[in-house]
């Protein structure tokens, strides 16, 4: 099955669409609130593609994950208990409860922690508004955490550029499907 393969370059030729920009920073605004894809799967092959725009295909995207990240600390600060109940239904309770406590007891730390790693930044901002963390330190954090991984992601992606891109569609199929299997595996460790 080559499933993965056509994802790919079909991503690699809306990377080069003229609106790409617009769609990579909305993906990163919707991202830090709901939208569970990160935005490093269109800041890749953008940054692969245009080297020279990679710093700034990754303030785009720090800048619109930071201005998402408002939205979501909002959703968590003014409908603290609408957001408690979505949470306790979809099942998540146990994790909300570990994110709560990692704000009580790291504070502004997770935040940072948050934005830089791989870990659902959602849940974060979302946390840092029910827990109505100190709103400046909290955007200023975001900020910062979002741009040193978008810098890192967008230089790194530029550097391999075009043929490190056409090395990686050599793999792709391989790298895809392994992913998958970790996936599995590894829900079927956590369940």
């Amino acid at each position: 099955m080559n499933i993965f393969g056509a994802m790919y370059d079909k991503t690699m030729e809306w990377s080069k669409h003229r609106f790409a920009a617009f769609w990579l920073s909305f993906v990163s605004f919707i991202e830090a609130i709901f939208f569970p894809i990160p935005p490093d799967v269109m800041l890749i092959p953008m940054s692969m593609s245009k080297p020279k725009s990679a710093v700034k295909f990754a303030l785009y995207t720090a800048i619109a994950s930071a201005l998402g990240g408002i939205v979501g600390y909002a959703i968590g600060y003014f409908a603290t208990d609408w957001v408690q109940d979505i949470v306790q239904q979809w099942g998540y309770g146990d994790h909300w409860a570990t994110a709560i406590k990692w704000f009580e007891q790291w504070g502004v730390l997770v935040v940072f922690v948050a934005g830089f790693s791989p870990i659902p930044y959602k849940v974060f901002t979302i946390c840092a508004g029910v827990m109505q963390m100190a709103f400046l330190p909290f955007v200023l954090t975001a900020f910062i955490s979002r741009a040193a991984r978008f810098l890192l992601v967008a230089k790194l992606a530029a550097w391999g550029g075009e043929k490190f891109a056409a090395k990686l569609r050599k793999s792709i199929e391989i790298i895809g499907w392994s992913v998958v299997v970790l996936a599995v595996a590894a829900y079927f460790i956590l369940k």
